[in-house]
């Protein structure tokens, strides 16, 4: 292991590493597929062959682009996949979470390289080390070792099924009376499940949304009005259903007059709720929604003395669905898992106070 290629990356060719992410970009949905392919037919030469030239092809761009991070990353995945080629391994479901969970490091890392983010949160060090670690280990030690590589980068324990999360409600009352109050959420709902409705991806969405925010906020003993969460929690996305379908269900990345066009949709729908009385804190809770404790948020660019607590659970929910839901149109969709290693590699645009009570909520739903 190239030590100085982890913990200190240089890039001498910006424009060799976007040749090189574009390449990347165009394999790793292959893998993906390859990848679940293989959970209903372990023993498919064929697949396992694609997948194997999938990584070769990976390491072979970085190699000419002059990517160390990205080659000594997808080194001992090869030498992984060579040897499952060789039929020296079996597939198996935890194997394919490590290759996955690899892949997605890699992703992470070589877009931090082009942003110049650092990159200490992604757990490198550990990954490559553990997957060199996995690439040479005895037939009967792969699963355990797989196990260990994700437990070291992600904090998690690894189960052979993502988990389902449930789905909750969690009571209050604020300055309406219960029926006023009952009668309003009803309504919130019902504009949720139109969004809902305009893609299949959205199916469930908002149940998932409220369990996980409800569930986060009772860990820190209801920090946060548990109603006007619930509210926010409905609301926060409604002003999508204001831009164009275009721009907010386009699946692949947007322009830049599209991400300008996107950074409208907090303010629409938390105006909505700030004519309603009595939500006036559901409102600032879905207009803060996308702001960053590093000030590199969207509509105000707020730091994070001046982001409300619901906010910040919103920006962490909210998120983590996004991450299960990016990747649907590759034909699966992330695990839980994968999921919430990759919120938590990207911790500095979270609050870290609310990324603990998230993690807990989301370790208990794995390790269910």
């Amino acid at each position: 292991m190239d030590i100085r290629s982890i913990i200190a990356p240089t890039v001498t060719d910006f424009n060799a590493l976007d040749e090189f992410i574009e390449s990347l970009n165009d394999l790793a949905p292959g893998i993906e597929r390859d990848v679940s392919r293989l959970r209903s037919a372990p023993d498919d030469r064929e697949i396992i062959g694609s997948l194997f030239r999938s990584l070769h092809n990976i390491k072979g761009d970085a190699t000419l682009c002059k990517v160390e991070l990205a080659v000594t990353i997808a080194h001992p995945i090869e030498t992984l996949l060579a040897r499952l080629r060789n039929g020296e391994l079996a597939f198996s479901a935890i194997l394919a979470e490590a290759i996955l969970l690899a892949i997605d490091r890699l992703e992470l890392a070589v877009e931090g390289l082009r942003s110049r983010r650092p990159l200490e949160n992604l757990q490198l060090v550990a990954l490559v080390s553990g997957l060199q670690r996995l690439a040479d280990a005895a037939a009967g030690d792969v699963d355990r070792e797989a196990a260990e590589v994700i437990t070291a980068v992600t904090g998690f324990r690894p189960t052979a099924e993502s988990a389902t999360l449930g789905r909750g409600r969690s009571p209050s009352a604020i300055s309406k009376s219960p029926a006023q109050t009952s009668d309003d959420l009803r309504f919130f709902r019902s504009l949720a499940d139109q969004l809902e409705n305009r893609s299949p991806l959205f199916k469930g969405r908002t149940l998932r949304l409220l369990r996980l925010a409800s569930e986060t906020n009772q860990i820190r003993n209801k920090a946060v009005d548990p109603v006007q969460l619930e509210a926010a929690v409905y609301m926060h996305d409604i002003g999508m259903m204001f831009l164009p379908e275009s721009t907010w269900l386009k699946i692949g990345n947007m322009t830049p007059d599209e991400i300008e066009v996107m950074h409208n949709h907090p303010g629409y729908a938390a105006g909505l709720l700030a004519r309603m009385p009595g939500w006036e804190a559901a409102a600032e809770m879905v207009a803060q929604h996308h702001e960053m404790p590093d000030c590199h948020g969207y509509p105000e660019g707020l730091g994070a003395d001046r982001i409300c607590d619901g906010a910040k659970i919103l920006a962490i929910v909210d998120a983590f669905e996004s991450v299960m839901l990016k990747h649907a149109h590759r034909g699966k969709n992330r695990s839980v898992l994968r999921a919430i290693a990759e919120v938590n590699a990207c911790d500095n645009q979270f609050a870290k106070e609310w990324i603990e009570p998230f993690n807990q909520v989301i370790h208990r739903s794995v390790n269910a």
